[in-house]
């Protein structure tokens, strides 16, 4: 049983001028009592269960198959490379580049595991529920020590196109002469998501449009098998 209290307020003012106005508030209670008891309403049911069906449905779609456990990890673990290179592989493979390409996400964006077994599509939106937008940066080779700086300081994020070794983040491609390199990363991360702050830095950027969760999906599509990296591509 709930109660509710009902508080009536007859405010009663005589003179609106300032200074010598005065309001006499005279309150008066009564005490509700409401039953909670409710029936179900089948009706609401009724409209309900076709779209949770259907939605269940494509929730225990098996899409692919892991022969071992993904689980994230710092400095670095299996799904976080698996993740990065499903972001890197994305872009790589369908545009032209005028520098070196790396990814860079995040631990803690990566938000369940996958265990061995089939994959289902419920499984890839546990890993990444969020509505994440793929965005593709443009940075001056200056900022290089502060992504170093933030990988030492977090103790690891997933990477790919690059790797870190005794602390030095090395990118695939890039010499010494370059000015520039590309960043596959998230919309969250470039806005100074998990303190990121060195993306401010930027020369240039574009967002793709594509869902971070929508390319993993398709990634996994394709290999059928998950491919299993647990070599750590981090080493501090």
């Amino acid at each position: 049983m709930l109660r509710i209290y009902f508080i009536v307020f007859l405010i009663i003012g005589a003179g609106l001028e300032a200074c010598s106005s005065y309001n006499t508030i005279k309150v008066n209670d009564k005490i509700i009592v409401v039953d909670v008891k409710t029936n179900t309403s089948g009706k609401i049911d009724s409209i309900i269960s076709p779209y949770r069906t259907d939605l269940e449905k494509e929730m225990n779609e098996i899409i692919a198959q892991a022969n071992v456990n993904f689980i994230p990890g710092r400095p670095c673990g299996n799904l976080n490379n698996w993740t990065a290179d499903a972001m890197f592989q994305s872009q790589f493979m369908t545009q032209k580049f005028d520098a070196p390409v790396m990814c860079l996400l995040n631990t803690g964006g990566i938000r369940s595991t996958i265990n061995k077994g089939n994959v289902t599509m419920g499984d890839l939106f546990k890993v990444m529920p969020f509505d994440n937008v793929i965005i593709v940066v443009k940075m001056p080779v200056s900022t290089i020590p502060k992504i170093e700086a933030y990988i030492k300081k977090t103790g690891g994020e997933p990477i790919s196109g690059a790797k870190v070794q005794n602390g030095k983040l090395l990118i695939n491609g890039l010499d010494e002469k370059a000015s520039h390199f590309w960043i596959v990363t998230s919309d969250y991360l470039f806005n100074g998501g998990d303190n990121m702050t060195f993306f401010k830095d930027n020369s240039e950027f574009y967002s793709t449009g594509q869902l971070m969760r929508n390319v993993i999906i398709n990634y996994a599509r394709e290999q059928k098998t998950l491919v299993n990296d647990s070599i750590s591509r981090i080493q501090l």
